[in-house]
């Protein structure tokens, strides 16, 4: 019998478009997308399924409308395919804000909840750090030991105006793609590094803010507060966290792991190992596009990999099961 762990995507996975079948086809997707909308007072649907692009891209939209999407694919499974997601999935994981959606579909948060965390978590991490002073890189062909290695050199430079410049790895992706963060200085740095050590690709990304490393520490403790007032109730399925690659159950350690989230690197390579090791074989993504459904055909080509998050998609999940 097949052990499933449902996954839900990070920032980078919203498109225009996304949700707009589902929601013409389900009553029930349509239910969670107005219930994000009246969260934050604001026709976020509207925006996911017509763009424009740009707007959608800003951090603190992106966010809460990858939650809107997953969360309208999940209550389809469960009112129309009879799948909740306790008593079908075994472990949870989310990719950075995927995480929120994660602990939302396992029952730990109301999605108008999740939605307005992820709304302040998006503003705050994008005031952290003006405009022009991070970068994130992508380093492809490379693993963690020599990222980290190429970072300690990076960082080890005087900065032109004294001290030093952070950068740390923000994403250890696996399948040979990890992602730096820090000041753009370090960065550019960094990229010079391996490229002389012969990564096979160094490039900036199109971000908005250098996430996950030090210089969001700002952001931890906006979501400190924040979590504070709205923690979560404990989930019915564990979630396997991104800062520790290990499952979590009790509400108090998933606030910690969320706000540690902000700055910590999204172990991401290792969450999946790690779910393998638990005896998960067939990996479900839920919500917009198929990076990590992607990402698994090189992290863990022996395991299945399916993503959902259209109609058609949906009727070939529920073959499956």
């Amino acid at each position: 019998m097949a052990v499933y762990a449902f996954l839900f995507p990070g920032q980078g996975s919203q498109a225009p478009g996304m949700a707009r079948d589902l929601a013409a086809a389900f009553p029930a997707a349509r239910e969670v997308l107005e219930e994000v909308d009246e969260a934050l007072g604001q026709h976020l649907s509207r925006l996911m399924a017509d763009g424009p692009a740009e707007e959608l891209t800003l951090t603190e939209n992106a966010q809460p409308a990858l939650l809107a999407h997953a969360m309208a694919v999940v209550r389809v499974l469960e009112r129309e395919g009879g799948r909740p997601v306790a008593g079908t999935a075994a472990l949870v994981a989310g990719h950075s804000l995927g995480e929120y959606a994660a602990i939302a579909a396992a029952g730990g948060f109301a999605v108008a909840d999740a939605a307005r965390l992820l709304r302040l978590r998006g503003q705050a991490m994008q005031r952290a750090v003006a405009p022009g002073v991070g970068a994130m890189a992508a380093l492809l062909g490379a693993e963690l030991a020599q990222v980290t290695e190429i970072c300690a050199e990076a960082a080890a430079v005087p900065a032109p105006a004294g001290g030093h410049e952070v950068i740390g790895v923000a994403n250890d992706n696996g399948g040979g793609q990890v992602v730096v963060s820090g000041h753009a200085g370090a960065v550019d740095r960094a990229i010079d590094i391996a490229k002389a050590r012969g990564i096979r690709r160094a490039m900036k990304l199109p971000v908005s803010a250098p996430f996950h490393c030090a210089l969001m520490a700002p952001a931890a403790d906006v979501m400190a507060e924040a979590l504070a007032k709205t923690p979560p109730r404990a989930p019915l399925v564990p979630v396997v966290a991104n800062v520790t690659a290990a499952k979590a159950t009790q509400p108090a350690d998933l606030v910690r792991l969320l706000v540690e989230q902000v700055t910590a690197t999204v172990r991401w390579r290792e969450s999946i190992q790690a779910m393998a090791a638990l005896g998960v074989d067939t990996f479900i993504e839920l919500g917009s596009g198929k990076v990590l459904t992607g990402l698994m055909k090189r992290l863990l080509p022996e395991a299945r990999a399916v993503a959902a998050g259209t109609p058609a998609e949906i009727e070939e999940l529920l073959k499956i099961f």
